[in-house]
């Protein structure tokens, strides 16, 4: 995954936070966050959904698997993290969002991407829902 990450990552910077095949036209993020365990930094290209008031949602979805993805665990023991949106870089604070408001959010989500629905019918786990709002 991290070969295919890294060519995502090339991309999203060489085109000012654009990047084609699977994700043409979608809003990608990248998140830099701190490994729980290893404190060690990485980043991850991911799917965002901005909100009109300038935070961003993003998926922990793992394309459905049973388990959720390592950098869900990186953010709940280290929330504040760096993100690249186009040719920015700014800190923010990521939380994950639950009960009607995950609802809310993910009716949204998957009116607008139904792969992600796709990806809940995959597995027994809730996919966690983050919101990602920019440090002060």
């Amino acid at each position: 995954m991290s070969d295919w990450n890294d060519k995502i990552i090339a991309e999203f910077r060489a085109n000012e936070g654009r990047v084609g095949g699977p994700f043409e036209g979608a809003p990608m993020i990248l998140i830099h966050h701190l490994g729980a365990k290893s404190g060690t930094e990485r980043v991850t290209p991911l799917r965002s959904f901005p909100e009109p008031d300038g935070r961003f949602v993003i998926i922990a979805s793992k394309a459905g698997a049973p388990t959720n993805p390592d950098w869900y665990h990186n953010l709940k023991a280290h929330p504040v993290i760096d993100v690249e949106v186009g040719t920015e870089t700014f800190p923010v604070v990521a939380s994950e969002v639950d009960g009607a408001e995950r609802d809310e959010i993910w009716s949204r989500i998957v009116a607008d991407s139904p792969g992600f629905g796709e990806y809940q019918e995959k597995t027994t786990r809730t996919i966690p829902v983050f919101m990602l709002t920019r440090a002060s």
